[in-house]
Parts: structure tokens; sequence; C-alpha cells
């Protein structure tokens, strides 16, 4: 996979996101997909460091705030701040969730629950696939 250009990658096209990621990735970040519960590489994950976007390298979450929810994906009670991370109403699969998306490039990231942990109450649900990982250590 070839690095992501942070610089304006809300105006890039399909033809951009599937000559840089790999056929997974666009299908999760870039068509609104999901992985199986308890597949992704990172829902066991426990190194110290940062959560960024795959497409971008944003940083979006701190592995401090990472958390095992036991819904199959890694789950964080917030992000880094609350502008990396915007929220959308997602009706599909008849049911109304919260799709979180990154504010950078868009890349659909998973959904967030009001169901989490103190200090937020919140359960950001996201997408292994969606995520590189970047030890602080």
């Amino acid at each position: 996979m070839k690095e992501p250009d942070i610089k304006k990658t809300k105006q890039k096209d399909n033809t951009y996101w599937k000559s840089r990621l790999t056929p997974e990735v666009y299908a999760i970040t870039r068509k609104k997909g999901t992985e199986r519960p308890g597949s992704g590489r990172y829902y066991h994950h426990s190194e110290t460091g940062f959560y960024h976007c795959i497409c971008c390298n944003v940083v979006l979450f701190k592995s401090t705030e990472k958390y095992n929810s036991g819904s199959g994906w890694p789950s964080f009670y917030a992000p880094v701040n609350a502008t990396v991370i915007k929220e959308y109403t997602d009706h599909s699969l008849g049911m109304q969730r919260t799709e979180i998306v990154c504010s950078n490039c868009d890349a659909h990231l998973g959904h967030v629950f009001s169901d989490g942990p103190e200090p937020t109450g919140l359960r950001y649900c996201v997408n292994s696939l969606s995520l590189d990982f970047k030890s602080s250590s």
C-alpha cells in the first residue's frame, strides 16, 4: 500500500483511493463496509501508541482510551480530540446508528454507541482495517 497523501484528501476520487488501498481496506473505508467481528488485527491489540486513519494518516485514537467492549471490534471511549471524527445518522440494515468518519478524508471508520465506559459513556466501535497503529515506545 502506498503512503497516503494527507493534504486535500477529501478531494480525491475513487480512482485515487483504489490505487492506494487494498481491496479490503477500500471496501471498508470508501464503501462503508465492515469486517467480521473478532477478525481485526487491532481487536486484541494492547501496545502503547496511536491509531491513525489508514487513508490519510491523521491521528484518531490513543491506545490509553482503548478498551475491551466484547463487541468484536476495537473500541475506544473517546477520539484524540473532537475535531478528528465526524458523525452522521446511518439508517442502513434496518436500524438507526451513528456512523463515524475521519474528518480529514471522510473514510468510514465504524459507529459510535452510548453504551461505553466512563468518563464519556461512549463506545467508538472501529474497523481494524480503517486504522494504522504507530507505537509510542
